[in-house]
């Protein structure tokens, strides 16, 4: 079922972690910082909306990380209700795509239920402050490609954060497949 976050609330600091990525290395909010700003997107390896993107948000996030913006994805689904998002397979997904960012996971959830993450993708823009200025979208493509000549949202929203520190006016929310939550025990 299709997801978008709804209760956005903008410069907001970035809440810390520490997370594996899929490269073995241990990664934590300065570690991925960039100083011109920061993106983190939760993505999974099974969403038709993130499997639509994965290509173009790798290659914004190429250009992005190239002018001094930091970038990570984060996967927070219950690989046990969805093993395709497990963590070996996040691996395969990583290089299967060629991600140039760190791919994290977060196996206890923490990390997506401090942000307030929920869908895959979900993207999280901050400044150079380390505060939330971009709640939007990649852009206007959702199963499917954009139309030819599209803006490219998010790479334009992080240039302008890069250069002012504002935050962005035009700012449509991401769409996606819900954060596959764990089911709560009760006693």
């Amino acid at each position: 079922m299709a997801a978008s976050p709804t209760d956005i609330v903008l410069d907001l600091p970035a809440p810390d972690f520490s997370l594996p990525g899929v490269d073995g290395r241990t990664y934590s909010f300065a570690d991925i910082a960039g100083a011109k700003g920061t993106v983190l997107v939760f993505i999974c390896n099974h969403c038709p909306y993130v499997l639509a993107v994965i290509d173009r948000l790798a290659a914004d996030a190429r250009k992005l990380m190239a002018e001094g913006i930091g970038f990570a994805a984060i996967c927070s689904n219950d690989a046990a209700t969805y093993p395709d998002d497990s963590f070996p397979k996040m691996k395969v997904f990583a290089k299967d795509h060629d991600l140039p960012f760190p791919y994290l996971h977060d196996e206890s959830q923490a990390v997506a239920r401090a942000y307030g993450a929920v869908c895959t993708p979900d993207f999280f823009g901050y400044g150079a402050d380390g505060k939330l200025k971009y709640r939007g979208r990649l852009d206007e493509g959702r199963t499917s490609p954009p139309p030819p000549g599209a803006r490219r949202e998010l790479l334009e929203a992080m240039r302008a954060i890069a250069a002012t520190n504002e935050i962005p006016a035009d700012q449509t929310p991401s769409i996606g497949c819900s954060i596959k939550w764990k089911a709560t025990r009760t006693a």
